[in-house]
């Protein structure tokens, strides 16, 4: 593994294999692990200044999550994205998130509401900016805060589990193919619904908002060949765990 600045360990309120599993995670969907890397858990330990205990534990919350596998002699592989995968976990966050956002549209507080709109003003200024990994981190607070407005953070926290493979693409997607100017037009149009107390409104914007990735999946795959995996490597016996 090629010697790139991977995120520092920040977060002391948490154990040691969180932090870790966190920063290799943003690593991954960041793309500063690439799709077939291989992953040396001795040299992840010394990057880190860390045992490789909570490296090892890490990695396996990662495979749990289908982000890498473990190849027999060979060591841990960060996985290529699964259009599948993505498919899949994109399906699963329409169902959450539209019954998320129209129940914020029937029940979200003045203060709530103040909270998304502050959202807004910060992908806003967030947008002119070259870093699309702090783009990306507003979105994710600002679907975060569209199930506290629902009083259903848990579904956020579900979804969380299920859509790493998609937050890949995501970070693909706003370098290369959706404007972010485009993602926070389709946020506006979602606050405004649920400003307007419009739980039909708010969940047709989420279902367009949502569907985005499916328009630029395939020019994505197409761009990147590489960084995909191909049915065929799938079901290769080799690359199984």
């Amino acid at each position: 593994m090629s010697e790139k600045t991977l995120p520092k360990l920040t977060l002391r309120s948490e154990s040691m294999a969180r932090q870790v599993t966190r920063a290799l995670r943003q690593a991954i969907v960041t793309m500063q692990l690439a799709p077939g890397e291989m992953l040396s858990e001795q040299d992840l330990a010394r990057r880190f200044g860390v045992s490789r205990s909570p490296v090892r534990e890490a990695l396996i919350k990662l495979s749990e999550a289908g982000l890498v596998r473990v190849l027999p002699q060979r060591g841990t592989q960060v996985v290529k994205i699964s259009r599948s995968g993505v498919e899949n976990a994109r399906f699963i966050r329409e169902a959450v998130e539209t019954a998320v956002v129209r129940e914020a549209a029937l029940r979200a507080s003045p203060t709530m509401l103040a909270e998304l709109s502050a959202s807004i003003g910060r992908q806003r200024r967030a947008q002119r900016s070259k870093s699309t990994e702090e783009f990306l981190s507003l979105d994710e607070e600002f679907h975060r805060l569209l199930a506290e407005a629902a009083g259903r953070l848990s579904a956020w926290e579900m979804i969380e589990d299920v859509k790493p493979q998609m937050d890949r693409v995501r970070f693909l997607d706003m370098t290369q193919a959706t404007p972010r100017h485009v993602v926070l037009a389709q946020h506006e149009v979602i606050v405004s619904a649920i400003r307007e107390g419009d739980p039909l409104a708010a969940q047709t914007a989420m279902q367009a908002h949502l569907s985005e990735i499916l328009r630029s999946l395939p020019e994505l795959q197409t761009q990147y060949p590489d960084l995909f995996e191909w049915e065929e490597e799938a079901s290769s016996p080799a690359l199984s765990a």
